[in-house]
């Protein structure tokens, strides 16, 4: 299948929606604003030509990183497959050029941009006593979601910035292993789970 990409570059004319897509994939929607710049040599400057409105589609964690990065009027370089779509409504034909974009970043050009890697979720790591490689349900992250953990029994004294003496009334229970096969250290593996 032939399909049109295209690069354009423009400014964000309506702010990035957000939601979830009958698949569960995250999905964001903006208006992009592109327009024409000549020369007018009678003026002896640039001036605006015509403007061309863009609807940019994300998805997946392109998606998530539109929403936390672009804001209004932001300049853009948008690259991605080019979708005409036609259609009538109340006795009206209209047309829409929609971007399903592919990248999309700050247009250096006009300005400067802070980057920030988006590293993926990994299982985190929690002290409680149970069963080695048994499974929490979830544990909540600091951006307000939750992934699955590994529940690992470490005594407090392995534990990386655990200090002795810290808390007195602990300390007589805080070493006292209760797994039964595999390493105390953090960061090896515990029974027959890798944390």
């Amino acid at each position: 299948m032939n399909e049109a990409l295209v690069t354009v570059v423009g400014n964000v004319a309506t702010a990035p929606d957000f939601k979830q897509a009958a698949t569960g994939a995250a999905v964001s929607r903006f208006r992009l604003a592109s327009t024409v710049r000549r020369f007018d040599r009678g003026r002896g400057e640039w001036v605006d030509g015509s403007t061309s409105f863009y609807t940019v589609w994300a998805w997946r964690s392109l998606a998530s990183n539109v929403v936390a990065s672009v804001s209004v009027g932001e300049p853009l370089v948008v690259q991605g497959k080019l979708r005409i779509q036609q259609g009538e409504r109340e006795g009206k034909r209209w047309f829409s050029a929609d971007i399903d974009a592919m990248a999309i970043g700050h247009d250096l050009a006009r300005g400067t941009s802070a980057f920030r890697r988006v590293v993926p979720a990994k299982p985190l790591r929690v002290e409680r006593n149970g069963p080695p490689g048994e499974m929490e349900s979830t544990v909540p992250v600091a951006d307000g979601g939750a992934v699955p953990a590994v529940i690992a029994d470490v005594p407090s004294g392995a534990m990386p910035g655990a200090i002795p003496g810290e808390m007195p009334e602990m300390a007589a229970h805080a070493n006292v292993p209760n797994w039964s096969t595999g390493s105390p250290v953090a960061g090896v593996e515990v029974g027959s789970t890798s944390v």
